[in-house]
């Protein structure tokens, strides 16, 4: 941290106002990245765990911690709809569904594919059913306990 903070202090003793000009990542002095060091120690996350002689310093020179955007509201982010990964979970879900009714409780060979009708098309869309399995399959950590229990209900003993 002090060899990158001293190649900052000796850019800006050349400055008039001891205030140091704007520095882009890839900017290198002996070596180092001063710039991309720079740009992740103005980060909210990194500014916080500076110690207070450290932001001090930084401060004299003219850095100040970057605002962290605001997150979005909960409310803005469901007014959007379903997440594209949401909405792959249930047309895998529709077409797991018909599988069920039809096959019982057929294993779904990976080559499946079945027909599944999706809102605001004309057309129904095709799902590869026996991919889509594979995939959640492997991706089961990542499910919420909703997916989980649809999974279960339809007769997924590995959910």
């Amino acid at each position: 941290w002090q060899r990158h903070y001293r190649h900052l202090a000796y850019l800006a003793e050349g400055e008039p106002d001891g205030i140091l000009p704007d520095i882009a990542p890839g900017v290198l002095m002996d070596g180092d990245d001063i710039g991309r060091w720079l740009k992740r120690q103005k980060q909210p996350g990194t500014w916080a765990q500076l110690s207070t002689e450290q932001q001090q310093r930084l401060s004299k020179l003219g850095v100040q911690r970057d605002q962290a955007p605001p997150p979005a509201p909960a409310a803005a982010r469901a007014a959007k709809g379903p997440s594209k990964a949401q909405a792959a979970f249930q047309r895998g879900l529709a077409a797991l569904t018909q599988w069920v009714e039809k096959e019982g409780d057929r294993p779904v060979p990976r080559g499946a594919v079945v027909e599944v009708e999706v809102d605001g098309e004309t057309e129904p869309a095709p799902v590869r059913l026996g991919v889509w399995m594979s995939n959640t399959k492997s991706r089961r950590d990542r499910l919420t306990a909703e997916q989980l229990d649809a999974l279960r209900h339809l007769g997924m003993e590995w959910a």
